[in-house]
């Protein structure tokens, strides 16, 4: 079996989509995401990158909203985790998670997706809690349970 936690696993290419988020001003932020639809794709995630350029990230996708838990222990770049339900409506962020860690993270509300951006970048930009968000690119994605 393939351990796609390890550092030299090499994996397939992922979607690609696109998040449109309004900000706290009502101002939109375009974030170009990698899309994690399927169990191996979501856990392996954002591991071993060393960098994340601004207005990049990656968009977790579930098959129903449920509270979802994160953890960071092959990650090495701090991120912002926002917690997005079906409704499009962002339930929670954890902002600037740390990497190398074990630490679950969670905001415990259901929720359908998990937007991975830059640490910092939410309070850079002003993206807050109950915010709205607009998918594009995922409608037609299969999502693997």
């Amino acid at each position: 079996m393939t351990d796609v936690t390890a550092e030299d696993y090499v994996g397939p290419s992922l979607p690609r989509a696109r998040v449109l988020l309004k900000d706290a001003y009502g101002g939109v932020h375009r974030v170009d995401v990698e899309v994690a639809a399927t169990p191996d794709t979501r856990t392996r995630g954002l591991m071993w990158r060393k960098e994340l350029a601004a207005g990049k990230g990656m968009l977790f996708v579930f098959p129903h909203d449920e509270v979802q838990s994160f953890w960071m222990q092959n990650t090495l770049i701090p991120l912002d985790m926002l917690f997005i339900n079906s409704a499009g409506r962002i339930v929670g962020i954890i902002e600037n998670a740390e990497p190398r860690t074990l630490s679950p993270r969670s905001v415990g509300v259901p929720g359908r997706y998990v937007l991975e951006v830059p640490g910092g970048w939410c309070q850079k930009v002003g993206i807050t809690r109950g915010g709205s968000v607009e998918l594009q690119g995922v409608e037609h994605l299969q999502v693997v349970p």
